[in-house]
């Protein structure tokens, strides 16, 4: 059976039907077509599927949908300003090469932008811990860590 829920994603007000079983990932991607949001391990291990949640990264193949009712969802998908302008930490991994795959980075991203919405900076050793939640298995992190000190990095 279908419940009804009313969330705001990407700074829309939205109300979807989701089976009571499904995690927030599986109905942002299949219900919303909110692709940016991937399914990797589904138990929480990797962070690709990482979505802001109130502000918060949260692995969401582990959020059921029921709990996202009245919640703010930002996903990768609602960080390009609508004149097409990237979010600066978006342009650091372009500008970085901070990308390989590609399957990782979404949630990377999702993770530095609650990092960099704190107001705070961090050294390479702490942006190394803020990540560790995150599989990468194609860049070895490093240039991933280079785009991370450009935006929310100490100089």
């Amino acid at each position: 059976m279908l419940k009804v829920i009313k969330m705001t994603i990407n700074g829309k007000e939205e109300e979807v039907a989701f089976d009571s079983r499904e995690s927030l990932a599986e109905t942002l991607r299949r219900r919303l077509g909110m692709t940016g949001v991937k399914e990797g391990c589904e138990v929480g291990e990797c962070g690709a599927c990482t979505v802001l949640i109130d502000g918060t990264a949260i692995d969401s193949c582990l959020y059921l949908t029921e709990w996202a009712e009245g919640k703010h969802i930002l996903t990768i998908e609602g960080l390009r300003k609508d004149t097409g302008e990237l979010n600066p930490i978006q342009q650091a991994f372009v500008d970085e090469a901070a990308v390989q795959c590609g399957f990782c980075t979404p949630g990377i991203i999702m993770s530095a932008v609650e990092l960099m919405n704190s107001g705070e900076t961090f050294t390479r050793e702490e942006l190394r811990k803020k990540i560790s939640g995150h599989l990468c298995r194609c860049t070895g992190y490093e240039n991933i860590l280079n785009a991370l000190e450009d935006v929310v990095g100490k100089k």
